[in-house]
């Protein structure tokens, strides 16, 4: 994106003086703003290279980018507006103000900030998750074809060479904890490193050794280690891939962090804040929140197998139906953390292969707003469109898709959910055909794109359900357009009267007289 792209953007907002900070997730640039009211929606997605706008409460606001957004954000960084900005003083007391406000204001703001939270914890690993799915895939289709044994299964011994490989994306998966610990500390303003190392203590190899010296219990049906640290009963577990004892830590640091901060003379901070917090939160993570975390997980975990082990035909259509409300709410967050958990604790996961058809059908919209666009000349729509399902089928992202298109237009959700809707009954009928007692499964966490195809069972079912949802919304998209009425006839309308001024006025030529002069010019009809 040029830099006058990236000033528009900053013009669009209010100015550099008008915002608080900027952030980006994997599509977004998220903005804290002093003011939001007078910000037009519509002028800021008629810029060249957004897909869309997104106003939220509390004063925050969101442009669409796509897969350009990490540049777009350096653009804007690097503008010289942005260095010339409000002072110190008022840029802190303006983020001062902003954290009050982050404040149960009401139910839409509360769910903004805890989603804002989960969602702000993963963005910045999502490069690193995918490109461990597409190692993932690799070896998934590598043991499809036979070139190696079944290399999901722990008890399979590789070659040393594909044992190499397959650390490349265990790497990601079992510290991902760490990853998230740092985040999520990070995101409520906590020295993140601090974070990292209350998690990293439970993730030590002495740590998990001292199982080997623990007594064995039996709590809800399920074994768990236990000894005895000064007397207090310490469960040991092993916390790689977990997700919600580094967000459940994280949520507990905030505050004692700021606490600490405020009651702890300045002098002696870099000393003492971290040590105490650490001299707290150590125990706390070891003895209650990691095991409160683990519980909660797989209770989750636990209800939807349950579903999901009790009609996996139902399960097949309820949860693409839910994914596009899910989604825009960030809700999808909980829910990947139970696919991780899923592999971990059952070796396959049963979410991700319904999660498909959902996202192949948002996929198909967007291609029929494609063709739309390209029928009609669109080249805003055509742009954006095309990032979009580049973002999509790629990469398996679908917020360019929803931010920069289908919640603009209202008419394109009942036609993607039809196309939802047959991906899962395909994925439900051929399961119970095909006496696949779990359905649509996968050893490994990936994005379900076309890349990523490979990695899922039963790969024609799957590949067959995914094909039907996209080309069902597809087809219904292009079939009764994306747009209103009247929306169709403001698109022609403003698009007359753009050919009409950018069209040469027609001057008539003018005589010469006898010695070869113009004539001078007459008016009439």
């Amino acid at each position: 994106m040029s830099e006058s792209t990236a000033s528009e953007i900053v013009r669009g907002v209010g100015g550099p003086g008008n915002i608080v900070s900027l952030t980006h997730c994997a599509t977004r640039l998220r903005f804290q703003l002093r003011d939001a009211s007078g910000i037009d929606q519509s002028q800021i997605e008629a810029i060249p290279g957004v897909m869309g706008a997104v106003p939220q409460t509390g004063d925050r606001f969101q442009v669409v980018i796509g897969g350009g957004v990490q540049n777009v954000f350096n653009d804007i960084q690097a503008l010289p507006e942005m260095s010339r900005g409000a002072s110190a003083a008022d840029v802190a007391a303006a983020t001062k103000a902003a954290e009050r406000a982050k404040g149960p204001r009401g139910k839409v703001a509360w769910l903004d900030s805890l989603f804002e939270f989960l969602s702000d914890s993963f963005r910045p690993i999502l490069g690193a998750l995918l490109g461990a799915s597409l190692f993932i895939t690799f070896m998934a289709l590598m043991g499809t074809i036979g070139v190696i044994p079944n290399w999901a299964d722990p008890r399979t011994e590789l070659s040393p060479s594909w044992q190499f490989v397959n650390l490349a994306w265990k790497s990601v998966f079992v510290f991902l904890p760490l990853m998230v610990a740092y985040n999520a500390s990070k995101k409520l303003d906590v020295d993140p490193w601090i974070g990292f190392a209350v998690m990293a203590v439970v993730m030590l190899p002495g740590f998990t050794q001292m199982g080997e010296q623990a007594e064995t219990l039996t709590l809800w049906g399920s074994e768990i280690h236990v000894v005895r640290v000064l007397g207090l009963p310490l469960t040991i577990f092993d916390y790689s891939s977990q997700v919600f004892p580094p967000l459940l830590m994280a949520a507990v640091l905030g505050p004692l962090y700021k606490l600490l901060r405020r009651v702890i003379p300045e002098n002696v901070q870099l000393i003492f804040v971290p040590f105490l917090s650490m001299l707290v939160m150590i125990p706390l993570m070891a003895f209650l929140i990691g095991p409160i975390g683990v519980y909660v997980g797989a209770g989750l975990a636990n209800l939807l197998s349950a579903i999901n082990n009790f009609s996996p035909f139902i399960f097949a259509i309820v949860i693409p139906l839910l994914y596009p409300f899910m989604v825009p709410l960030g809700l999808h967050w909980p829910i990947n953390a139970i696919m991780l958990l899923n592999i971990q604790n059952l070796g396959y996961d049963y979410i991700q292969g319904p999660m498909g058809a959902w996202n192949f059908a948002c996929f198909g919209a967007t291609a029929g707003v494609l063709v739309i666009a390209a029928r009609a000349k669109d080249t805003q729509m055509r742009q954006t469109a095309t990032g979009a399902l580049a973002a999509g089928l790629l990469g398996g992202i679908s917020e360019p898709s929803l931010y920069g298109i289908h919640l603009r237009y209202k008419r394109i959700y009942p036609r993607m959910l039809v196309g939802c809707l047959t991906g899962g009954v395909i994925i439900g009928v051929g399961s119970m055909v095909l006496g696949l007692p779990h359905g649509i499964t996968t050893h490994a966490f990936v994005f379900t794109s076309l890349l990523t195809i490979p990695a899922f069972n039963n790969i024609p079912l799957y590949a067959t359900a995914v094909a039907a949802a996209f080309f069902t919304s597809m087809v219904l998209v292009i079939i009764s357009d994306y747009r209103t009425p009247e929306q169709k006839a403001e698109f022609e309308a403003a698009k007359a009267a753009r050919a009409a001024a950018a069209s040469p006025v027609a001057v008539a030529p003018v005589p010469a007289d006898e010695d070869g002069a113009a004539a001078p010019a007459t008016s009439g009809a």
